[in-house]
């Protein structure tokens, strides 16, 4: 019987359930499990590769938003991929991720996809390269008890009437990144009295004007002592002395954990404000990109810098992207079309990712294999448009 490829449906659930369940193991203990009347949730959609009645693989992708040069990019969240046991290494993955990107840009316009991965080297089959991770790190709560509060900020704890103005400061950091999400829509169906119930407590930095100019949400955990943690999820301000305040605030735990554990990524700027270099990097979980639809991706985003450049892509396994390509950016808007250009730079489906999202400059491209039939001017050409930056990412509320 030839294998069939489709939506995962309410019906689907049990046997998804235990595919999930197999490849990712039970939930932890307390977890509230997911019940078919949830099933898919909002901003969900799931699918499956059956023989049969089995399920023998499926994938789901969630609709998200990320920020890149100053816009909302639809993005495709890949999540939950899973291949029962006997079947791996049967390319069943193939059909599947054809079938999902596919319906992400039909439907909601995704051009562009992300995934965490614990195996990068699965991914970069469909064209997905390492643009960023999710970091877990550790900085001593003795380091943090050093730093005094700024005279022009102060803190209070956030009550659910400030949620909008959490959301405010969110919005303004990551619209000034590359990569972080924009948390809207309905795979963030959050409201202001789940998002400070879901922590022990979200402090705000408040300027001399009265406006929240930071948050920091954390978890007290459990346990004291120097093994114990206060669990930082998020920690950003528009401020160098806003840093300084929740800092502070999150050091004056000094006496009962001996650890403040913070979740960011790339060059976070909070480090500035540190006076010591106690940064440890505990856990790493990759962050993946892949660009589906070269001209949608292209237009999707504004660019810093106008230009024109020709480039190839070649070896997509998926084969939306493969081709010549001329971008042409005027205003900070480009536009992106199938050319015969000859003699122009080749990119990987990976190379494609890191230069579309800033991650990497052409050199590095070239040295990793993501670049080849370059020149020192065609590189330069490239770098002028593409502007490396540092990717930023952070999970959601």
């Amino acid at each position: 019987m030839p294998l069939t490829t489709r939506r995962l449906t309410r019906d689907d659930f049990e046997k998804s359930m235990a595919l999930t369940r197999e490849a990712f193991g039970d939930l932890p203990p307390g977890a509230t499990p997911p019940s078919p009347e949830s099933f898919p949730r909002p901003g969900y959609h799931a699918f499956g590769t059956f023989d049969g009645d089995q399920l023998v693989a499926r994938m789901a992708t969630r609709e998200y938003h990320s920020w890149f040069g100053g816009s909302a990019v639809a993005t495709g969240g890949i999540a939950g991929v899973a291949v029962t046991a006997e079947r791996r290494g049967e390319k069943l993955l193939d059909e599947l991720f054809r079938v999902v990107l596919q319906d992400g840009l039909r439907e909601r316009g995704e051009a562009v996809s992300t995934l965490f991965c614990t195996a990068p080297g699965i991914y970069r089959k469909f064209g997905y390269e390492l643009v960023s991770s999710y970091d877990e790190v550790e900085v001593p709560s003795a380091t943090l008890a050093r730093i005094r509060p700024p005279a022009g900020v102060h803190t209070r704890r956030a009550t659910p009437a400030d949620f909008d103005a959490v959301c405010e400061v969110y919005d303004t950091w990551a619209a000034a990144q590359n990569g972080p999400l924009t948390r809207r829509g309905p795979s963030f169906p959050a409201d202001a009295n789940t998002f400070i119930d879901a922590f022990t407590g979200v402090t705000l930095a408040i300027d001399e004007a009265g406006d929240v100019v930071g948050f920091a949400s954390w978890q007290r955990g459990q346990g004291s002592g120097d093994s114990s943690s206060l669990e930082v999820s998020d920690l950003l301000a528009l401020s160098g002395d806003a840093y300084r305040a929740l800092w502070s605030v999150l050091g004056s735990f000094g006496s009962v954990v001996g650890q403040v554990r913070v979740y960011t990524s790339g060059h976070d700027v909070a480090r500035l404000a540190l006076p010591s270099a106690h940064w440890t990097v505990k856990a790493r979980e990759p962050y993946m990109l892949r660009v589906h639809d070269v001209p949608g991706a292209f237009a999707a985003r504004d660019w810093p810098v106008d230009g024109e450049v020709s480039f190839t892509v070649a070896g997509d396994h998926v084969g939306t992207t493969n081709g010549s390509w001329q971008l042409v950016i005027d205003q900070g808007k480009a536009t992106c079309t199938p050319t015969t250009a000859a003699d122009a730079p080749v990119l990987t489906p990976g190379g494609l990712a890191l230069a579309w999202a800033g991650a990497q400059t052409c050199a590095n491209l070239r040295m990793a294999g993501h670049l080849s039939d370059s020149t020192p001017e065609t590189e330069a050409a490239l770098d002028r448009v593409f502007v490396p930056r540092p990717i930023h990412i952070r999970d959601y509320f």
